[in-house]
């Protein structure tokens, strides 16, 4: 369970800190105890192998892995292509036909946003099979806390897109701290309880793509083959 080598070098100090220790310890506990986790160990850091640190244009937060069989693969609110896509992504999908006129994909594997610069960064990154949120607590929040915070330290500025409670309180610094160079866009979460509470109409790839065209960045194409 190797991180990418560029987020290796940021996060060296915060690698070598207790608390990762014992997070590695119940990893190690759960496989002992035939628990099955997810995403599968050698997926735990990909979004941090599709997007590079000094790559990062646009951050995505999600809360933990989807819990079902296949479908986590270290990615927020992706799935593996030949997976049914979840609830949330299907929404995600409807806004950017709205937004961007681009038709819904059959395929939920967002490894392309990822390429161009999308972490798509879960808060907690491992989960137990079939039980949401088994693995909060356990040293994964703050492990991403330091990921957030190496990134609103860069001068090179990051669109953050906080869909959902969970997200927006993850990154509230952000929101409060009006000096950084970075733009916060906030919406409702994309799931089919919230979706119409302000998800739908957020308009964010638009927006986002609006921002990085004036910031001199290649805008973001949000289609998926």
């Amino acid at each position: 369970m190797k991180i990418e080598s560029s987020w290796h070098a940021v996060l060296k100090e915060e690698l070598s800190l207790p608390y990762i220790a014992e997070l590695k310890g119940f990893l190690q506990l759960e496989k002992e105890k035939k628990c099955i986790v997810y995403p599968p160990e050698p997926m735990v850091f990909n979004a941090f192998r599709h997007t590079p640190f000094s790559q990062v244009k646009v951050v995505i937060m999600g809360q933990d892995p989807y819990h079902g069989p296949g479908q986590a693969h270290g990615l927020c609110f992706s799935v593996p292509s030949g997976i049914p896509l979840p609830p949330s992504l299907r929404n995600i999908y409807l806004e950017m036909e709205k937004d961007l006129g681009i038709p819904p994909s059959t395929s939920g594997c967002l490894t392309s946003w990822g390429a161009q610069g999308v972490l798509l960064l879960n808060a907690t990154l491992t989960v137990r099979a079939d039980e949401a949120k088994s693995h909060y607590g356990r040293g994964w929040e703050r492990f991403t806390d330091a990921v957030v915070d190496r990134l609103v330290k860069r001068e090179d500025p990051i669109v953050f897109l906080l869909w959902g409670r969970s997200a927006k309180e993850k990154l509230d610094s952000i929101v409060q701290n009006k000096k950084t160079p970075h733009a916060v866009l906030t919406a409702a979460h994309p799931s089919p309880l919230s979706a119409y509470n302000g998800f739908f109409g957020c308009r964010h790839f638009s927006k986002t793509n609006a921002l990085l065209e004036e910031w001199g960045k290649t805008p973001i194409d949000w289609s998926v083959k």
